[in-house]
């Protein structure tokens, strides 16, 4: 064999081991960025799977389903109710009045406690409903708050204003936002979660005692779509501001061989600590901020089935209520929001 051919042997080899040293090394590249991805997606599952574990109830009475996904179809319906009334330089004015009732329908998809919902208004996309309506719940072991807030001009209903004496839609532009937060003492057996989000599951009765604070505010004027039907009308402005405290008592009763039911009921009245409420007609006012006893309340009320530990359904109810009664100003709001449910763990 000549030196030549052996030379060529030789680059021949150097340049084969080269390459496949260059594969192996891209190879081992990739073979690492996945196993990099693999492992934090594992880590962020971990950490989800842990912390949704993690739980400082006494698991005698409240317990985690082994499940970590949950699926609920929703159906929500909800209403509210403005009563108003107050007498300015003789000018004496009294609503009754409703918004339209909003109903949406959609899915909840939560896994380890975090939840994205797609909420549909037949209604508005038909073009008859042109109210805007925002919730938000937040139910925790020891702290719970849910958030409402209404954007509405569909209110209609009994009036007694200069020479009306019935509103129709666009009389009057509303905005409203109530607040509730609440503490739960025995958080340990008694589970808010539980009977509104099911997130939890409830194993024997419990209650507790709870602790709370409210909010409502917002306003109601006059639009100019009323001034043009009605140019002898007043030009009425209603704003109020509310701030509550107070307490009551939340029960969780467990019923069935293998506690199938449960059934929910909570109430917290709050006595107001601040307010500021004023009323006023054709640019006079009634101002109502001085210390009286006023009240709001907020009512919880929820009955869950399961039909299998995978399988449940129920329905819940939530209330708002008002009292602001004095010889200046009186505003009374009642707002609720019905929930059926069912719901597939996975």
């Amino acid at each position: 064999m000549s030196i030549k051919t052996i030379l060529s042997l030789i680059l021949f080899c150097v340049v084969t081991v080269e390459t496949d040293a260059q594969s192996v090394s891209t190879d081992s590249v990739i073979s690492d960025t996945i196993v990099k991805k693999e492992s934090l997606g594992k880590r962020l599952n971990q950490k989800l799977s842990n912390s949704y574990f993690k739980s400082k109830y006494d698991t005698n009475y409240v317990v985690r389903p082994k499940e970590k996904w949950l699926l609920r179809l929703l159906g929500n319906y909800a209403g509210n109710y403005i009563h108003a009334k107050g007498t300015v330089n003789g000018v004496y004015s009294k609503y009754d009045l409703h918004t339209k009732k909003n109903t949406t329908i959609g899915l909840e998809v939560n896994y380890c406690d975090l939840a994205v919902s797609l909420m549909l208004n037949p209604a508005k996309m038909r073009g008859d409903y042109d109210d805007y309506e925002f919730n938000f719940e937040y139910h925790g072991n020891q702290i719970s708050f849910d958030i409402n807030y209404l954007r509405s001009t569909s209110l209609t209903g009994d009036m007694k204003l200069g020479n009306i004496d019935h509103l129709d839609e666009n009389g009057l532009r509303m905005n409203v936002v109530n607040v509730a937060a609440y503490y739960t003492f025995s958080h340990r057996r008694f589970s808010f979660p539980a009977a509104l989000y099911q997130n939890y599951y409830q194993r024997r009765s419990a209650g507790s005692w709870l602790a709370g604070a409210s909010f409502q505010g917002g306003s109601i004027k006059t639009t100019d779509e009323l001034k043009e039907r009605s140019p002898q009308a007043p030009e009425v402005h209603l704003t109020f501001a509310n701030v509550a405290l107070g307490g009551g008592y939340g029960y969780n009763l467990v019923l069935g061989q293998h506690s199938q039911w449960l059934l929910h009921l909570s109430a917290v009245p709050s006595v107001v600590v601040y307010k500021h409420n004023r009323l006023t007609v054709n640019n006079d006012e009634k101002r109502d901020h001085g210390l009286s006893f006023n009240m709001i309340f907020n009512e919880r009320a929820s009955v869950v089935y399961h039909f299998s530990p995978r399988y449940l359904a129920g329905a819940s109810i939530m209330m708002s209520n008002s009292i602001f009664d004095n010889d200046k100003v009186t505003v009374n709001q009642n707002k609720w929001l019905a929930r059926a449910f069912f719901g597939l763990r996975l």
